[in-house]
C-alpha cells in the first residue's frame, strides 16, 4: 500500500512547521510579484520562480500578441503582469487556460500539471486575498472588472504561479461523555486518501475535505465535499455542521513550489444514536475508520497525516481546550501560525 512511513515523534510546533513552512525573507530565489495589470501599483496575485519568469518571457517573445509585460520597481525587482489590453476576467481567464493546457501538453512541469496531475476544477484568484469571495457568475464580465474576483485557473497549476488558494475541511467526530464530572473525549473520523490519488495518496487526511472551485460558496462546498467523499447526507450537514473560523498557512513543497493556502474549518458531531457515519463514495477515500482523538494525535505526530490536515487537527485541540497555555510551551507560536498572512505585505516591494 502507497503512504508515508511513520517519523519519530515531532512537537506540535514541529507540525506545523511542517505545514507552514516557507517565509520570504528566507527564500535564495529571486521571486517575482505577478500583477494583474502592467503597473507596479496593481494588485500582486501570485509569487513566480525564475524558471515560470523565464518561461512566460520566451513565449511573450516568440508571439506577435503578448500575454505579459515585465517591468521593474524602483529598487530594481522584477515583476510581471498580464499585458495591456488583457483587463477583463475572461480575458485572464482564457489567456490561463490557453497557457496552462499548453504547458500539460508540452510537457512542462510534469511534477505539477501532467495529465495524471491535471484536476480540470477552476480555482478562483483574487485582488485581495483577504477580500470578499465574490463571483460574476457564468457571465465573467457581467460586472465589469469591478469585483474582488479578478479571473480563475486550473487548480493543478496553482503551485507554479503562487496563488492564494481556499478550500474546507470538516472534523467528523462524536462525543463521549466523561466520567466524574470530567470533560468529553472525541472520537474522530478519520479517512485514508485512495492510492490513486494525485496528491498524498495513502496519506490519513481530515473527515471532510476539498478546494472550493470558483463560484461555489463555502458552506455549498462543504455539503458537495460531504456527499461526494464520506457519503453524508446533505440534510445532516446542514443541520449539524457549524463554522468555527480559518487556518492559513504557506507551504512549499518538496519541488520548491509555493502554495499560500486559507482553509475554512468546519465541526460535525453526530448526534448520539445517529446511525450516520462517513462511508467512501468517489473514489477519493479508501476507508474511514473512527479513532479516539488520542491515536489520531498519535498517527499525526508520525507523519501520518497530509500536512495541512495535521494543522486542522491542531486547531481543533485548541478549540477545544485540550491543547492549553499551560500544557503547551509553544502555545502562542502555534496559535499565531495557524492565522497566517503569507508575508503579503511583501509580495511587492
Amino acid at each position: 500500500m502507497s503512504g508515508p512511513t511513520p517519523t519519530p515523534p515531532k512537537t506540535f510546533l514541529q507540525v506545523v512547521g511542517s505545514c507552514d513552512n516557507f517565509r520570504i525573507g528566507a527564500c535564495t530565489e529571486k521571486l517575482a510579484p505577478w500583477l494583474l495589470s502592467p503597473s507596479p501599483t496593481s494588485p500582486a496575485v501570485g509569487l513566480l520562480r525564475p524558471e515560470i519568469v523565464d518561461q512566460l518571457r520566451k513565449e511573450a517573445e516568440s508571439s506577435p500578441s503578448p500575454s505579459w509585460f515585465f517591468g521593474k520597481t524602483a529598487t530594481g525587482r522584477e515583476w510581471v503582469s498580464f499585458a495591456e489590453g488583457i483587463d477583463t476576467p475572461s480575458a485572464r481567464s482564457r489567456v490561463m487556460k490557453e497557457l496552462c493546457e499548453r504547458w500539460r501538453d508540452t510537457g512542462l512541469w510534469p511534477d505539477e500539471i501532467s495529465p495524471r496531475k491535471w484536476r480540470n476544477e477552476l480555482y478562483p484568484v483574487y485582488r485581495n486575498p483577504f477580500g470578499p469571495r465574490d463571483f460574476p457568475g457564468e457571465d465573467e464580465d457581467a460586472r465589469g472588472d469591478a469585483l474582488n474576483y479578478a479571473f480563475r485557473m486550473e487548480r493543478a497549476a496553482s503551485g507554479l504561479f503562487g496563488i492564494v488558494t481556499y478550500g474546507v475541511h470538516m472534523t467528523v467526530y462524536e462525543e463521549v461523555p466523561g466520567e466524574d464530572g470530567r470533560g468529553p473525549s472525541y472520537d474522530v473520523w478519520v479517512p485514508r486518501r485512495a492510492a490513486t490519488k494525485q496528491t498524498w495518496p495513502g496519506y490519513l487526511d481530515n473527515s471532510v475535505a476539498g478546494g472550493i472551485e470558483a463560484g461555489l460558496g463555502v458552506f455549498d462546498c462543504v455539503v458537495k465535499e460531504s456527499m461526494e467523499e464520506a457519503s453524508l447526507p446533505e440534510d445532516v450537514v446542514r443541520g449539524y455542521a457549524r463554522p468555527t473560523g480559518s487556518v492559513s498557512y504557506f507551504f512549499q513543497t518538496p519541488r520548491g513550489w509555493l502554495q499560500p493556502e486559507v482553509e475554512y474549518v468546519y465541526d460535525l458531531c453526530l448526534p448520539p444514536n445517529s446511525g450516520v457515519q462517513p462511508k467512501p463514495l468517489d473514489g477519493e477515500v479508501e476507508s474511514f475508520e473512527l479513532l479516539p482523538l488520542e491515536k489520531v494525535v498519535e498517527h499525526m505526530r508520525t507523519g501520518l497525516f497530509k500536512y495541512n490536515c495535521a494543522v486542522v487537527i491542531i486547531d481543533f485541540m485548541v478549540r477545544k481546550g485540550i491543547i492549553t497555555p499551560d500544557n503547551e510551551p509553544d502555545y502562542q507560536e502555534i496559535v499565531t501560525r495557524l492565522h497566517g498572512r503569507f508575508d503579503y505585505d511583501k509580495w511587492v516591494e
